[in-house]
């Protein structure tokens, strides 16, 4: 029998890159055999990020609306429908059985080529409200992989497969690290430890407000893993130095993504769904602040699915810099709280996710792959 062969498209930010190499690196363990080649976007991480997990990857030209630039939007057309060419040609050189979009630039092109041309396709839909490219295209799917209920108000009910969103494993093993993780950050153990993340490129009200408050949380003795983001890093090491205190750790990047979990008793983050896939599974409580600069404000969605279940905290954008680290301290001293906090979101985690949408790739290729 020939080998599967799957395209899996999508990326643009580690929200959507790590998802898909979950799913590339779940097929190889169903069908060590299997051909995939990943599209993308050129000029994005996934770019570099792909290739050092070991895929293949094609680019195509292609970028999102820039929102409040006419004059930056008035190319779109001609790439959209240059990469959708480029996708019908790559589908016809790799002959897939199954194509996967799992979110971001390059999905769109890929999975419209795909139903042009007949190949079976199974969308990753991340977020709690799906947008605009995947409601369309989830018309033709054969698979919709969704990680929150109420799904079937955007896609056909007997389509959709709840699996959760694919996560990084060695991100979320944590058991038995938390002295560990704190050895390697140069904190104390025994310290009260807020982690605070605004994803690989950084949140600007996050850190505004860290940074307004660093008082008030040096006062508590609290200690705070600030991951600044690339965007921010330079300037708030300018401006603080990085020995600004024993207490606070900032950092561009965390390279060891699990002792910082480990290390810390409550999260400060945005709401993009892998991240709140990785935060079900750490089970410990979360204050999110939604992004305002996303499509269709999914990312108060993606909260609002937690928040109703008593499983997150939410602190709007707008109020952060004055609310959000009186809240975190507040949260910090009430042991009960945390603690249903931390039950509540670990109750909704779906830690197979990679493998069960591995085996639907393989089922709608005609394929068992490992029960």
């Amino acid at each position: 029998m020939e080998p599967t062969r799957v395209i899996i498209s999508g990326g643009g930010t580690g929200g959507h890159i790590f998802p898909a190499i979950s799913i590339a690196n779940a097929l190889k363990r169903m069908e060590p055999e299997c051909e995939i080649l990943f599209v993308g976007a050129t000029g994005r991480m996934e770019m570099e990020k792909v290739p050092a997990a070991g895929y293949k990857i094609v680019g195509l030209n292609i970028s999102g609306i820039q929102r409040g630039s006419i004059i930056k939007n008035l190319g779109l057309p001609f790439k959209l429908f240059g990469s959708v060419r480029k996708a019908m040609q790559l589908i016809s050189e790799f002959k897939p059985d199954v194509v996967v979009g799992v979110g971001g630039y390059a999905s769109g092109p890929i999975l419209y080529a795909a139903s042009l041309k007949n190949i079976p396709y199974l969308i990753q839909e991340q977020n709690s409200y799906a947008g605009i490219t995947n409601k369309w295209l989830g018309k033709k799917a054969a698979k919709v992989c969704v990680a929150f209920d109420g799904m079937d108000q955007f896609f056909p009910a007997e389509r959709i497969l709840k699996t959760g969103n694919p996560v990084r494993k060695d991100v979320v093993d944590i058991l038995n690290k938390h002295h560990a993780g704190a050895e390697l950050l140069k904190l104390d153990p025994l310290k009260k430890t807020i982690l605070v993340t605004g994803g690989s490129l950084g949140a600007g009200t996050l850190n505004k407000s860290i940074e307004k408050h660093l008082p008030d949380l040096l006062r508590e003795d609290v200690q705070v893993i600030w991951q600044t983001g690339k965007f921010y890093y330079k300037g708030i090491a300018e401006r603080l130095g990085l020995d600004y205190h024993p207490n606070v750790r900032i950092l561009e990047f965390l390279n060891k993504m699990d002792m910082a979990y480990a290390a810390a008793d409550l999260m400060i983050s945005r709401a993009g769904a892998g991240t709140i896939a990785e935060l079900c599974l750490i089970k410990k409580p979360v204050i999110l602040v939604p992004s305002p600069n996303v499509a269709e404000d999914h990312q108060t969605k993606n909260a609002m699915a937690l928040v109703k279940h008593n499983a997150a905290l939410l602190i709007t954008d707008r109020s952060a810099e004055d609310t959000l680290v009186r809240e975190a301290l507040s949260l910090l001293k009430d042991k009960e709280r945390c603690k249903t906090l931390a039950e509540n979101i670990g109750e909704m985690a779906l830690p197979d996710a990679d493998n069960l949408i591995a085996q639907q790739v393989l089922n709608l290729a005609g394929r068992e792959g490992l029960k």
